[in-house]
């Protein structure tokens, strides 16, 4: 079970994160907000994540990670209810997980989450506001094929190998690849 804050069983309202925030639409900060609360949250419980990960599919799950037992976890951010209402391109990202959550901001109404369409017995929900974040309903956990899950192990560790050799010399990047 993935530990739950520190400092309360609830999520907290420090604001002092804000500073290194981009410019950028309402939106795109609270997606970012929710994205860093939730990395927070995974890596005390030993799961290593990369955001913007490109799927085989072509779609891009907002944040892509592994734990320690090697299980493949998917979060989809939704900061708005169109947003989560609109979406119709998150079913395509089950085949590529174990365990799939939806990333939200405190102030979203998690209630449509609850409908048989967002498949609530296999999805889970984590709640972030920037600072830190707490599941709310852990995801159930579905086995992908031990090949399947091999080959995403490896596109993981490819991506966050050259994303960090592109960090440190930018020059790499005419000879990488992509997505």
């Amino acid at each position: 079970m993935l530990e739950t804050p520190r400092s309360s069983a609830t999520v907290s309202s420090d604001e002092s994160h804000r500073r290194d925030l981009p410019e950028g639409g309402a939106g795109a900060v609270d997606a970012l907000r929710v994205a860093r609360g939730i990395a927070r949250l995974f890596a005390r419980n030993g799961i290593w994540c990369l955001p913007e990960m490109p799927l085989r599919n072509g779609r891009r799950a907002d944040l892509m990670g592994i734990d320690p037992k090697g299980c493949v976890i998917i979060v989809e951010i939704k900061v708005s209810r169109a947003d989560l209402l609109g979406d119709c391109k998150w079913a395509d990202y089950l085949a590529y997980c174990d365990r799939f959550y939806w990333g939200l901001p405190p102030t979203l109404c998690r209630g449509p989450l609850d409908d048989a369409a967002f498949l609530p017995e296999r999805c889970g929900t984590i709640v972030s506001d920037g600072y830190d974040a707490e599941i709310v309903r852990p995801a159930a956990s579905v086995p992908l094929a031990p090949a399947r899950r091999r080959k995403e192990v490896e596109r993981l560790a490819r991506t966050a190998m050259r994303r960090l050799c592109f960090a440190a010399d930018p020059s790499c990047a005419e000879h990488g690849e992509t997505g």
